[in-house]
C-alpha cells in the first residue's frame, strides 16, 4: 500500500513553518495517541502515521530530501543508500521527542511524578431578580470527590504507605525506544504517579478519592448581574495524590421578572394608563423595588413615552451606584364601552376632525410624508 503524502497526513501546507509543523503534530498526537484511545483500534496506527511524517519534515535535511525524492529518499538504495542523517535518534538538529511529549502529556525531561490539581467544578443557581438586587445567602449540595479520610488521600490501607514504582522508579514516566528515536510516555504501571500500592485501601480502592454531598453556603452580592460567576477557592474535587483542590465556580441566572426588565443596573417597565389620562394629564402609581412611587402625566401625553426614576434601579455591584427606573406609558384603547360611551366617543371624533392639525399633528405629518412617498 502506498504511504500518504506526509503534508496531507498533517494537514498543512507544503511552504509551512517549522512552528506550523509542531502545532500540527500536536493536535494529532493528542487525538490519537493510544494512550487517550484505548477502545479505537487504529489510534496507534494513526498516531505512528503522523509521528513518521513529523519526524521527516520537522528536520530541515530530511524535508529538503523528501521534497526533491518524496518517499522515495528514504527507501533502500534512495539518495545512495543508508541513512544520510545519522543514528543518533536525535536527527540532524539534534531534537528530542521527550521534549514535544512533555508538553502534550505533562511530563519534561526526566519526568516527575503526576500529581493533578482537583477538577473545577460549576454550580448553576437561579435567584429571583429581588435577590440580585439587595444580596442573600444560599445552601447548595453538590456531588464531589473528595479526600478519602481512611487513608488520608494515599490510596493505601492503613498501616501500610505506597512503594516507588519499579518500572519508572518514581519517575511517572519511562523513555520508549522507536527505531532511531526516543520517547517519553506516562509509565503503564503507575499511571504516572511514580508510586505503587501493594495493599489498597479499602473504603477507596487505592484511588485516594470518595465521592461525598459536600453542603456550601453561598453568598450573593447585592448589585450581581445575570451571567456573573463566582468563584470559590478550594471548594472542587479534591487533587490527586495529595495534589491540590480545584475551585467551584457558582454561575448566577436571573428568573424572569413579572413587571421589570434589567439592562445592566437600569430596570424599565410598561405602564398602561387610560386614554383620559394621557390626554388630560394627571398622576399615576408605579412599582419599583423599593415599593411604590408616583409620577406624574403631563398633558397630552403620547404613548410610548418615557420617564426616568432616578435611584430607582438596582445599585451595582462594582460601581455602588444606583441605576435608574425607566417607566415606558402605554395608553390603553378602552374596551366593552357602553352605547352612552360610544357616542360621546364619535362626538369627541366629529369635532376632532374639524381640525385635524391641531388636534392629531402626527396623523397630518404621516399623512404628508405619504403623499410625498407616492408623489402627489
Amino acid at each position: 500500500m502506498s504511504k500518504r503524502d506526509y503534508y496531507e497526513i498533517l494537514g498543512i501546507n507544503r511552504d509551512a513553518s517549522e512552528e506550523d509543523i509542531k502545532k500540527a503534530y500536536r493536535k494529532l498526537a493528542m487525538k490519537h495517541h493510544p494512550d487517550r484511545n484505548p477502545d479505537n483500534p487504529k489510534a496507534e496506527e494513526q498516531f505512528k502515521e503522523a509521528k513518521e511524517a513529523y519526524e521527516t519534515l520537522s528536520d530541515g535535511q530530511k524535508r529538503a530530501a523528501y521534497d526533491q525524492y518524496g518517499h522515495a529518499a528514504f527507501e533502500a538504495g534512495g539518495m545512495g543508500g543508508g541513512n544520510p542523517f545519522g543514528s543518533n535518534g536525535a536527527g540532524a538538529q539534534g531534537f528530542d521527542f521527550g521534549d514535544i511529549f512533555g508538553d502534550i502529556f505533562g511530563g519534561g525531561r526526566g519526568g516527575r511524578s503526576q500529581a493533578h490539581r482537583g477538577a473545577d467544578l460549576r454550580y448553576n443557581m437561579e435567584i429571583t431578580l429581588e435577590e440580585a438586587a439587595r444580596g442573600t445567602t444560599k445552601q447548595i449540595r453538590i456531588p464531589v470527590m473528595e479526600e478519602c479520610e481512611t487513608c488520608h488521600g494515599t490510596g493505601a490501607k492503613p498501616g501500610t504507605s505506597p512503594v516507588t514504582c519499579s518500572t519508572c522508579g518514581g519517575q511517572g514516566q519511562v523513555r520508549v525506544q522507536q527505531g532511531f528515536f526516543s520517547i517519553q510516555q506516562t509509565c503503564p504501571r503507575c499511571h504516572g504517579s511514580g508510586k505503587q500500592i501493594s495493599s489498597p485501601c479499602g473504603t477507596c480502592h487505592g484511588s485516594g478519592r470518595i465521592k461525598q454531598h459536600k453542603t456550601l453556603e453561598i453568598k450573593i452580592p447585592a448589585g450581581i448581574d445575570n451571567g456573573m460567576r463566582l468563584r470559590h477557592s478550594g471548594h472542587g474535587e479534591a487533587g490527586s495524590h495529595g495534589a491540590p483542590h480545584g475551585d467551584l465556580y457558582v454561575e448566577i441566572h436571573i428568573k424572569p421578572h413579572s413587571v421589570f426588565e434589567r439592562d445592566g443596573d437600569d430596570l424599565h417597565c410598561e405602564m398602561p394608563i387610560s386614554f383620559t389620562t394621557a390626554a388630560l394629564g394627571g398622576e399615576i402609581e408605579i412599582p419599583t423595588l423599593d415599593g411604590a412611587a408616583r409620577i406624574k402625566i403631563p398633558p397630552e401625553t403620547q404613548s410610548g413615552r418615557q420617564f426616568r426614576l432616578r435611584g430607582k434601579g438596582i445599585k451595582g455591584m462594582r460601581t455602588h451606584a444606583h441605576g435608574d427606573l425607566h417607566c415606558h406609558v402605554i395608553v390603553e384603547t378602552p374596551s366593552n364601552l357602553t352605547d352612552r360611551q360610544k357616542e360621546l366617543l364619535r362626538e369627541f371624533e366629529a369635532i376632532s376632525q374639524q381640525d385635524t392639525a391641531r388636534h392629531s399633528p402626527r396623523a397630518k405629518s404621516w399623512m404628508a410624508k405619504v403623499k410625498e412617498f407616492f408623489g402627489q
